[in-house]
Parts: structure tokens; C-alpha cells; sequence
């Protein structure tokens, strides 16, 4: 975990992949399950690294913050420049040919060299451009997610040469956040499209003989005040709505390409966090991943912002180290009985093209 006085990133973007659950063993003194085994349910964010596309500089002015110098980099990707079009294939495709050209000649230079002084001169808040690279997904989108992270800590020139050493580099999730910090997520939630009172606020429904329908609130207010009151149930949009859930904690920072990043201590089986068969309408991990305690909003695929905490935590509950003993990856598809697929060979006998892919 970074220390609050040095120049740090405070969010990060990921994709909600599914759901599995955990065993582990309580760590909390004067609890009546200290020193006893939980299981929890646990959800798997997947978070391949970003990349830092500018700088943005912030001053405080008498109605809040206004952005004051915005300076690219040189280089943006395809990816990127979707997200400033809205047909793509039809596009000219010339979006920021002027901020690469500023770079490369000695005017340019001497301007977005004023730009960054003049940032770490006057603002008092100083903003990365990042954005998420989709093609390490392997999901059907191909824009990226642009977001403006916050830079906390240091002077605002301190955050300007932290944020000029960001750009077009590959931003990883475990410089952010490490295992059992708490964090917040942020996002939208499940749609469920237009829905009435008995299904949008839990009303009770109304005798069966009711004239016009009996998913109604019957009474929607007195004469007078002579309008509807703002607390009265009414029919209306269910879910898609944006929410921060707070204080999720990290259960466990994955890497790529790590073959152990679902065994234990407790467990010295060699598998990935991936259960048999994928994700259920996800499929593989195969970048960096969260393992966030308990679920968060949105369905599968959902692409979530993962933020640093704004509270100095002080409960046991938070402070309280993690030791997982078993984490869960069989099949979310059915009711999955192995853990790996060696494991159901062993179980069950080769398949027939496993033996004829022996011979």
C-alpha cells in the first residue's frame, strides 16, 4: 500500500467477471467466530492494465474546481480514439494529429513545456487521462473507457513529474491497491427496464376484485397539498442506476500469466482462479484480477471503477489479515463437482480424444 505522503494514484477501471466463494479462517479476537472457519462469497474483478494518455490540471476557483491546462500525449491508440467518435469505420480517424505533431517540433515543445509549469504553478488538483485497453479483454467492445484518476499526495509539482512519468505506460492494478485494503466500487447496476409499484417498491397488492388492476397503489395522496409527494411508490425505471458501494475488501491481488493464483497455503493444488469451463457468460482470466469480498453491482462484463477509500480505517474489521485456506473453482455451470480438469480424469477415465490425443 502506498504512503499517503507520496505521489499516488487513487482509482483504477476493471470488468466484473463472476462470482465463486471462499474458506478461511477468522482472525478476530473477542468475535464468537474468532479462530473458526467462514465461508464467504467472493467476486472476481478482472483489471489488465491501463494507459496514461494525459494530464490534466485543476484551480480552484469561487464555484468549485475548473480544469485549467489539459495536455495529451504523444501517442494514443486506436482504442483510445474510438472513444472520441462516434462511428468509427466512417471517421477520418484524425483525432489528436495535432497533439502528436506538438511533440515533435521545437514549438510545440516550449508550449507543452509553459503548459506543465503553468499546471504546477496555479492548480491545486492534477488528473491522469487513463484509459482501459479492451483488445485484453477479449470481450465484443472495442472502445475504451477513458477516465480522469486523481493524483493525491505531494506538491502540485511533485504530482506533475509523477504524472509526466505516467504517460503512455501501462498502469498495473497491484501498484494501487495490495490484499486486505478496503476500497470502494463504483458503477451501475443491474437493469431491469420499466417496472410498477408492486415490483419497484414492494407495495401490497390490492383484492383480487379490484377495478383496473390490483399492482396499484390505491391512494396516491391527500387533496391537498395539491400535487404527488415525492415519497409516494409510483411505476417507473428499476435498476441501471449508478451506485458506490464502500468499503469492499481485497481478498487477494492476482497476476497474469500465475498458474497458483487459486491455491493456498492450505490447498498446494496448482490452478488458476478460472473455474472449469469459464465464467458463466464471461470466460477466462488471463490479465491481472481483484478478488473483492462479496458481491458488487452490475452484471457480468459490467466495467466498474475500483477507488482508493476515502475513510482512515480503525475497525477490527478492517484491519484483520486475510489467510485463505481454499478458494473455489469448480464448474459455475452446473453443480460442479472437481476442482481441475486433472482431477476429473482422474475421477472419471481419460475421454476418448484425450486417448487418441496420447497415441
Amino acid at each position: 500500500m502506498t504512503s499517503p505522503s507520496l505521489c499516488h494514484l487513487t482509482a483504477f477501471m476493471g470488468h466484473k467477471a463472476g462470482m465463486s466463494h471462499i474458506l478461511r479462517e477468522v482472525d478476530r479476537v473477542g468475535s464468537r467466530s474468532h479462530k473458526k472457519e467462514v465461508v464467504e462469497a467472493v467476486t472476481i474483478i478482472e483489471t489488465p492494465p491501463m494507459i496514461a494518455v494525459g494530464v490534466v490540471g485543476y484551480i480552484e476557483t469561487p464555484r468549485g474546481l475548473r480544469s485549467f491546462k489539459t495536455v495529451f500525449a504523444q501517442h494514443i491508440s486506436d482504442e483510445c480514439k474510438r472513444r472520441f467518435y462516434k462511428n468509427w469505420y466512417r471517421c477520418k480517424k484524425k483525432a489528436h494529429m495535432r497533439t502528436a505533431q506538438k511533440w515533435s517540433d521545437e514549438d510545440g515543445k516550449k508550449s507543452i513545456e509553459t503548459d506543465f509549469d503553468k499546471i504546477s504553478k496555479y492548480c491545486s488538483a492534477v488528473r491522469v487521462l487513463c484509459h482501459t485497453q479492451p483488445k485484453l479483454f477479449k470481450l465484443q467492445e472495442k472502445k475504451a473507457s477513458l477516465m480522469e484518476i486523481q493524483i493525491n499526495g505531494g506538491s502540485p509539482a511533485d504530482k506533475v513529474t509523477f504524472a509526466r512519468s505516467l504517460l503512455e505506460k501501462p498502469i498495473v492494478v497491484g501498484d494501487l491497491f495490495s490484499q486486505d485494503e478496503m476500497i470502494d466500487v463504483i458503477g451501475v447496476t443491474r437493469g431491469h427496464g420499466y417496472k410498477g409499484v408492486t415490483y419497484r417498491w414492494g407495495t401490497k397488492k390490492l383484492p383480487r376484485k379490484t377495478h383496473k388492476g390490483l399492482r396499484k397503489v390505491a391512494c396516491i395522496g391527500a387533496w391537498h397539498p395539491s400535487r404527488v409527494c415525492f415519497s409516494v411508490p409510483r411505476a417507473g425505471q428499476f435498476g441501471y442506476h449508478h451506485r458506490t458501494e464502500v468499503n469492499k475488501k481485497v481478498y487477494r491481488v492476482g497476476v497474469k500469466g500465475d498458474q497458483k493464483s487459486a491455491s493456498t497455503p492450505f490447498d498446494l493444488t496448482d490452478k488458476p482462479i478460472t473455474p472449469m469451463g469459464g465464467f458463466h457468460h464471461y470466460g477466462m482470466i488471463n490479465e491481472d484480477f481483484l478478488m473483492l469480498k462479496g458481491c458488487v453491482m452490475g452484471p457480468r462484463k459490467r466495467v466498474l471503477t475500483l477507488r482508493k477509500s476515502l475513510l482512515t480505517h480503525t475497525k477490527r474489521v478492517a484491519l484483520e489479515k486475510i489467510s485463505l485456506k481454499f478458494i473455489d473453482t469448480a464448474s459455475k455451470w452446473g453443480h460442479g463437482r472437481f476442482q481441475t480438469d486433472g482431477e476429473k480424469k482422474a475421477f472419471q477415465g481419460l475421454l476418448k480424444k484425450d486417448r487418441e490425443a496420447m497415441e
